[in-house]
């Protein structure tokens, strides 16, 4: 962090935006250089403000809310284009559902980073190409090829997000964990405003039921579709607004859920043993496997980014046992897919499966021995994230393959 400050230290707009993703890290780091640069102005405007630094509530500028209105209404208006169109739903939504997110996330942040568009134009072109592409791939969800570009689509989407988020900094690995803690922190606030929506719609509808008064249709037509479509944008803003907010409620659920996630999984797999349940012969249940084994990667990678930095080593005991049980979790639908195409040979399905479960066992052993290495050789734990934060562009790159080329390689079948 350090580093970055003195890099940077003639770039307010990037000090700022550091500041504000990565405020504890940024005030200590600041404080132990203090020091060295206090002959520099930008320094001493920011040791000034540092210590001023209030704790109350930020609610963000009414230009912002303003922005993110006119956001979340073009995006519920592109949501609600099934019921104007009379287009079927569902065609419509697997095949745009990422574009109701991640464009409006884009344009928020490039609005609120102040970067012009001319200057960080290609993640709009990838993304451009895709909506055509999608536009014109024949097929439904019955089309294994196209169900799997609708499913794949939405990371490339998330990746060119990020180049936004980062400024187009896209390989510098301090900026790509800041959007991964931005991604955790998304996720933590989204869960909140929708359990907060959640029962503020069981009070109406509880309302409204003591007259007698059906109100479910027309809520969920137009209070529930935008609704959701403001949620992440929502989100993001009180995130920006508020970088502490979230920062101290994730390292909490972190320390929670991890433990009690190692706990289930463990209990999980010795139960398959006894149980005579097997994922080698049973297609939903593989399917139902491999996704279970995409939400603990998810967990993990959110356990590390928040709670690898403490300073208690029972935290990263916990993400050492997390990882090598999801390794043999990885290995056993690794085997189990390999086994069915050995069987009946390859299909979109069996390989986009074995492409995304092979890559996931690779990171998984990389994750592990990062860890290793921490605790014993008590080697630093910025190994670990950088060992997250490296191999995402695989991820990218295996998502836009399966995107563009499976359904030429397989005749979109």
């Amino acid at each position: 962090m350090q580093d970055l400050i003195l890099q940077h230290l003639n770039e307010p707009a990037y000090l700022e935006a550091l500041y504000r993703e990565h405020r504890n890290n940024f005030k200590k780091a600041f404080l132990g250089l203090y020091a060295q640069i206090s002959e520099h102005p930008v320094a001493q405007c920011w040791y000034a403000r540092l210590h001023d630094d209030s704790e109350e509530l930020h609610w963000g500028w009414k230009q912002e809310w303003l922005v993110v209105a006119a956001l979340a209404l073009l995006a519920g208006a592109i949501a609600k284009l099934p019921a104007w169109l009379a287009i079927q739903p569902e065609n419509f939504y697997p095949r745009y559902a990422g574009f109701m997110v991640f464009p409006f996330l884009m344009g928020y942040y490039m609005w609120k980073r102040q970067i012009a568009f001319s200057k960080l134009i290609w993640p709009w072109v990838i993304c451009a190409i895709s909506l055509v592409y999608m536009n014109l791939l024949p097929g439904d969800v019955k089309k294994d090829t196209f169900l799997l570009a609708c499913i794949y689509l939405p990371v490339l989407l998330w990746a060119m997000l990020g180049v936004v988020f980062m400024q187009g900094r896209w390989r510098a690995q301090q900026d790509r964990f800041l959007y991964l803690q931005y991604n955790g922190d998304l996720a933590v606030m989204i869960q909140l405003i929708l359990a907060a929506g959640a029962m503020f719609t069981a009070l109406t509808f509880a309302l409204f039921s003591l007259i007698q008064v059906r109100i479910e249709e027309v809520y969920a037509e137009y209070v529930g579709i935008w609704g959701l479509a403001a949620t992440p944008l929502v989100a993001s803003c009180l995130i920006e607004a508020n970088p502490l907010l979230v920062r101290r409620i994730s390292p909490i659920i972190a320390s929670i859920f991890a433990p009690f996630t190692l706990v289930t999984l463990t209990g999980y797999l010795i139960a398959l043993l006894f149980i005579g349940k097997s994922p080698y012969n049973d297609r939903h249940f593989l399917l139902v496997f491999n996704l279970i084994l995409v939400g603990v990667m998810a967990i993990l990678f959110f356990s590390i980014i928040s709670i690898a930095s403490t300073s208690h080593q029972i935290f990263l005991w916990v993400l050492l046992g997390l990882s090598l049980v999801t390794i043999l979790f990885c290995g056993t639908a690794l085997s189990a897919i390999l086994f069915r195409i050995i069987k009946w040979g390859v299909t979109p399905n069996r390989l986009a499966v074995l492409g995304i479960d092979l890559l996931m066992g690779i990171h998984l052993l990389l994750i592990a021995y990062r860890l290793s290495r921490a605790m014993i050789h008590k080697q630093p734990v910025d190994t670990v994230i950088h060992s997250i934060t490296s191999f995402l562009p695989v991820y990218v790159i295996w998502a836009a393959l399966v995107v563009f080329l499976f359904p030429v390689l397989f005749h979109f079948q």
